[in-house]
């Protein structure tokens, strides 16, 4: 397994901007990630009714589906800041597409951390002011300004996640590769890169905390949209930390298709490889997490109800909490199941409960059996697996969910986080 600080190169032609601007530290708090090459996108976003002006930029600018940069701002998540929050937010894209050498409808702008603050303005325009002045030193017959200017200085994704990161303890990427077929007819390989951030206010609801996946790989924008929806409703989608939605949550795929097209269930298996890991890595590093927790359903009648049940179960604070205590309470698993009242084909007569590869119900387990079930729940992975017996047949639907315990640490962390 890699270590987590090595250095992740993203797919060629992407570089990127890291800075520290004072948003809240002396942390890097400012990315900006551009290709050298027009792209092509897919997006999604929080439905969060709170979203922020961040968000509505980017929606208006995602539906071209031909992104070229990214910027995020971190610690301030320019949400609930009215007409002054979405000019900034406007000015800071047009800012960046200066920087990146592309048009403004081209960046997607994102920030995370604290709601209901202004971006400091100043400190943001002067930024921008000496990027765009870096930009003008790249010779005119550059085609990208990013690939030229010394501000675009790294190609480590482990870097660019760092500066990403609000509560989060350390940074979260992932990575894969695939083989292609050049426009020459020769054989290549593209590389998929994906970063993220966010580790609370996590329940998403389209989309989830600020997620980037980049590639070089060449496929239409049909192919694109579909793999990465697809990806993403089992994957990042899937992840709960505190049952939050968060206003801010964004997912993006950037494809720049320097090298070449790849077989598309290829390219779906890498894409949900990035996405699973990621979505483990930011369930791991739940505020206050000490234990990744997994929830698998089977044997449902259909993929939305095997999640339904998954995610009761997931997110109840009883069984959060007994994970984190290492307590074997299987009838907290059994009351979250029976939270979903309005699936009435559920029979507890059928219905099978484990605990990593142990049954404990309906079959009695005994207090040897409790012992060794307590060193299971201690440790770092829990898996909580349920068979409905809804439809025991080989089309029966199931779904997995990830999150992680509930701790006096979260709480801990969101009491102070303001102050």
């Amino acid at each position: 397994m890699r270590p987590p600080n090595d250095p992740v190169n993203l797919p060629r032609g992407f570089r990127a901007h890291v800075a520290n601007i004072g948003i809240k530290d002396a942390t890097p708090d400012f990315v900006v990630i551009a290709s050298e090459v027009p792209c092509r996108s897919v997006a999604m976003f929080t439905r969060s009714l709170f979203a922020g002006p961040s968000v509505l930029v980017s929606r208006r600018n995602a539906a071209g589906n031909h992104l070229q940069a990214v910027v995020v701002v971190s610690k301030n998540a320019n949400v609930a800041t009215g007409a002054e929050g979405l000019a900034n937010a406007e000015e800071l894209g047009r800012g960046v597409a200066v920087a990146a050498g592309c048009d403004e409808s081209e960046v997607l702008v994102t920030s995370t951390g604290v709601i209901g603050r202004q971006y400091p303005m100043e400190r943001i325009s002067a930024h921008l002011s000496n990027l765009a002045a870096a930009a003008e030193q790249v010779p005119a017959d550059k085609a990208s300004r990013a690939a030229a200017s010394s501000a675009f200085d790294t190609t480590d994704a482990v870097v660019i996640a760092s500066a990403m990161m609000t509560t989060d303890t350390h940074p979260k990427t992932a990575s894969a590769t695939l083989p292609t077929v050049r426009a020459d007819g020769t054989a290549g390989t593209a590389t998929v890169v994906g970063m993220a951030k966010g580790v609370g206010m996590i329940e998403p609801d389209m989309a989830t905390m600020l997620s980037f996946v980049l590639t070089d790989a060449e496929l239409p924008v049909e192919s694109l949209d579909r793999v990465f929806r697809q990806a993403v409703d089992r994957s990042l989608n899937s992840l709960s930390v505190d049952t939050d939605t968060s206003t801010s949550d964004t997912a993006a795929l950037l494809a720049n298709g320097l090298a070449g097209t790849p077989d598309e269930h290829e390219f779906a298996a890498a894409i949900n490889q990035v996405c699973t890991e990621l979505t483990r890595q930011l369930a791991r590093d739940g505020e206050g997490a000490t234990t990744l927790l997994v929830v698998e359903v089977q044997q449902a009648r259909d993929a939305a109800q095997a999640k339904r049940v998954a995610k009761s179960i997931l997110n109840s604070p009883l069984v959060k909490t007994a994970v984190h205590g290492a307590d074997p309470n299987w009838g907290r698993v059994a009351m979250a199941i029976g939270k979903c009242s309005e699936d009435v084909d559920i029979d507890q007569a059928q219905v099978v409960i484990r605990f990593g590869e142990s049954e404990v119900y309906p079959r009695q387990i005994g207090q040897a059996e409790l012992t060794e079930l307590e060193q299971y729940l201690a440790g770092d992975e829990v898996l909580i697996s349920v068979d409905l017996g809804v439809d025991r047949s080989d089309k029966a639907a199931a779904w997995t969910v990830y999150g992680c315990d509930l701790s006096d640490g979260y709480v801990r962390i969101n009491a102070d986080y303001t102050t």
